[in-house]
């Protein structure tokens, strides 16, 4: 596997991109059902994303990608998106798309990396009713239902800062996660 820049012009990239979106949230968030709309969401983040890098197998196929939004004057990197392709997942793709995106902000004097990871499907304890009252103390209490993408960013060191009740609709929360930037020796 390896990792590069993804390309404006690289179209054929692009579109297994597109597809890669699609199917991965297909049943999860109705953005990305049209193919269309997928390939629309990787074009559009050339001109918002300051960097989008993609995963390749052996054979040159994207197996996956993350892109990243520069915001605080460069304190703090948001991941948009982070995705791998079906038959790549649990083989250490996203962990090392991660790992790539986190050398690179911490190159860029990044001090937080943080990303947003909706629960619209009621895959976590926190879409179990309102959140209101004690919103922090159902996030601490928080467990996984179905297989939450919160669970893989646990693993690799983020952690909840906080959580947007019924930002996808009532019992539909936005849970933010954020890490701190390790600092990486830069070998000449």
């Amino acid at each position: 596997m390896r990792i590069v820049d993804l390309e404006r012009t690289d179209a054929r990239s692009i579109s297994e991109v597109a597809e890669i979106l699609k199917v991965s949230f297909l049943g999860l968030c109705p953005d990305f059902e049209l193919l269309e709309d997928a390939m629309r969401k990787v074009r559009e983040s050339f001109d918002d994303h300051e960097l989008s890098r993609i995963a390749l197998d052996d054979n040159g196929s994207v197996i996956g990608w993350i892109g990243g939004i520069s915001q605080y004057n460069g304190n703090v990197w948001e991941i948009d998106p982070l995705v791998v392709r079906k038959d790549s997942q649990k083989r250490g793709v996203g962990k090392a798309l991660v790992e790539d995106f986190e050398q690179l902000v911490a190159q860029k004097g990044a001090q937080t990396m943080w990303l947003g990871t909706d629960d619209e499907n009621g895959r976590t304890s926190l879409s179990e009713g309102s959140l209101y009252p004690d919103v922090l103390d159902k996030a601490r209490k928080i467990e996984d239902k179905g297989g939450h993408p919160f669970g893989f960013y646990k693993r690799i060191g983020f952690e909840i800062v906080g959580v947007l009740p019924d930002a996808n609709g009532p019992g539909k929360p936005d849970i933010f996660m954020a890490k701190r930037v390790q600092a990486v020796a830069l070998v000449d």
